[in-house]
């Protein structure tokens, strides 16, 4: 026996790894279409204007220095700059210095965690939720309080009914074409959301990694815009809509809350990546970031509606679906006896092709007749050969499932 055992703290036992994570390990085989991760298209990245930014910055002695050394741990000025004035046009008002960088969506995740939850504290989550929130959150033991979802996002009489008999720390949602479902919480909801949070004084997290992933007429609005009391934290990140290689999103915190942020953000990593965050500011000073996400959308809104008539055509009518305003990803719902996660196996070993099972966004259990396509993150010919295997795998299991 070792004598030196590692003896973990109790809250540990609470940490695991992702389920998307090692399914994606399994599925990244050349030889399988995978439908599996939440992954924006790598042939969409901006590459090349984001490597001329950075030689834009390489070429002004000055910058080069910000972009090499240490820097302060809020973020990069310019670029800071440059993100209180895309949401001054959202009608997001600043003030102070309410905008820090982080390391990815994640890392603002985690530390909102670090910063409110004590063992045993609650937190609201819609049913489902992003798994990446739960892990965060569960590491930190917290007890989740669950509010059911339907075509318009998060019930706000479900969400009502927990704030009048409990106080949790916050209310932690997706409003915009939420990871996994793909639902938009409606204008109404948002408004009336806000207004309850507001009452019973709960801090809203409005993560919003997908909201310019719009394929209506404009973007949907942020819960942050109806925010003058200092109770909304929004999440944003540049993963999504440039590359997640990057690793720079940012918060935007009330003053209340970014002081004691601030010192977590130097314990975690001093700050960003200095250098992703300047050729950021350098590209988003070229104006060419509109085009991109014009590009972008017209693109995925191609490949869902590609996804859509595929599903149309090759799955079974006994499953049903969302069909998202935007985004990455819709949301399948199979007959209560029929499981997702043996579905994968015989998808994997029989169709060469992956999704990602549903029970996992759960934070309580439940969802395993569910499952989660990405549609931004594959071909047009992978879709469609993709879907019609996948409906393949579905039409042979439900005969199984009625003898069984």
């Amino acid at each position: 026996m070792c004598p030196f055992a590692p003896r973990f703290a109790s809250r540990m036992a609470n940490v695991n790894p992702s389920v998307i994570r090692e399914i994606l390990k399994v599925v990244s085989q050349p030889d399988i279409t995978s439908f599996a991760g939440g992954m924006p298209a790598q042939d969409l990245f901006p590459a090349d204007e984001l490597a001329a930014a950075a030689q834009a910055a390489f070429r002004t002695p000055e910058i080069t220095l910000k972009a090499l050394q240490y820097g302060p741990s809020e973020g990069y000025p310019p670029l800071r700059a440059a993100i209180a004035a895309q949401l001054a046009a959202e009608g997001i008002d600043l003030t102070g210095n309410q905008i820090l960088l982080t390391t990815g969506s994640q890392q603002g995740i985690f530390m909102l965690a670090q910063a409110f939850i004590n063992p045993g504290d609650e937190i609201v989550v819609g049913s489902p939720t992003f798994l990446g929130a739960l892990q965060a959150f569960q590491g930190f033991e917290a007890h989740f309080v669950t509010v059911p979802l339907d075509a318009g996002g998060m019930k706000m009489d479900a969400l009502a009914r927990v704030l009048e008999h409990r106080q949790p720390k916050f209310i932690y949602t997706i409003p915009n074409f939420q990871n996994p479902t793909g639902l938009m919480l409606t204008e109404e909801r948002k408004a009336e959301m806000y207004a309850l949070a507001s009452r019973h004084g709960v801090p809203i997290v409005e993560d919003d990694p997908y909201g310019d992933l719009y394929f209506g007429p404009q973007r949907p609005s942020a819960i942050k815009a109806l925010d003058h009391e200092g109770g909304v934290v929004l999440l944003r990140t540049f993963s999504k809509v440039l590359a997640p290689g990057l690793r720079v999103a940012y918060a935007v915190v009330p003053d209340a809350i970014v002081e004691k942020l601030i010192p977590l953000k130097q314990c975690n990593d001093l700050h960003t990546a200095a250098l992703t965050q300047v050729m950021i500011a350098e590209y988003l000073a070229t104006g060419g970031l509109e085009a991109h996400l014009a590009r972008l959308r017209t693109e995925y809104r191609k490949r869902r509606d590609l996804m859509l008539a595929a599903m149309d055509a090759h799955l079974p009518e006994w499953c049903s679906w969302t069909r998202p305003e935007g985004g990455l990803f819709i949301w399948v719902t199979l007959p209560s006896g029929l499981l997702a996660a043996p579905l994968l196996e015989e998808c994997i070993t029989k169709e060469k092709v992956a999704f990602i099972p549903g029970d996992a966004f759960f934070a309580h259990g439940g969802g395993e007749n569910t499952l989660r396509l990405n549609f931004s993150n594959a071909s047009e010919a992978a879709i469609e050969d993709g879907i019609r295997r996948l409906g393949r795998v579905m039409k042979a299991a439900r005969p199984q499932l009625a003898r069984s």
